[in-house]
């Protein structure tokens, strides 16, 4: 039997009330996910931003060096991970929201999934690439 609030009605089961789903069917996780990642982003940023502003106008062998310092290595693959999974989740949300063929809203899904993976693996080798042999 659907609850009615003050001023609204909710059209859910009572099993969907139970759960807390909204109309995505995945609840809170993904809200959660969001926020964490964000969380972790701001330290990532403005460290990898005052990082670069430090290394401006050095030459190249400066920056790579600066990236083969395993700390610096791990926090940039941190920074990488965290920004494209933020990025996915976002992605995720809007195609889930506005795209309400099924079929449509699957193969968007896929397609952005694949593609955000793809770049996120690239940015890593990239990383590790001068990580592993600076110059």
């Amino acid at each position: 039997m659907p609850t009615k609030t003050p001023g609204t009605s909710i059209m859910r089961t009572p099993l969907g009330q139970m759960r807390g789903l909204g109309a995505a069917r995945s609840g809170t996780g993904v809200w959660w996910a969001q926020r964490l990642t964000a969380f972790a982003l701001i330290p990532l940023t403005l460290w990898f931003v005052c990082g670069i502003i430090r290394l401006a106008g050095e030459p190249r062998a400066v920056v790579t060096h600066w990236v083969a310092q395993p700390w610096v290595a791990a926090l940039l693959i941190a920074l990488v991970v965290a920004t494209f999974h933020h990025l996915q989740l976002g992605l995720q949300v809007v195609i889930e929201d506005y795209i309400h063929a099924e079929n449509s809203r699957l193969a968007s899904l896929l397609a952005m999934k694949g593609a955000v993976l793809l770049l996120a693996l690239l940015s890593v080798i990239a990383v590790l690439k001068m990580a592993i042999a600076p110059g």
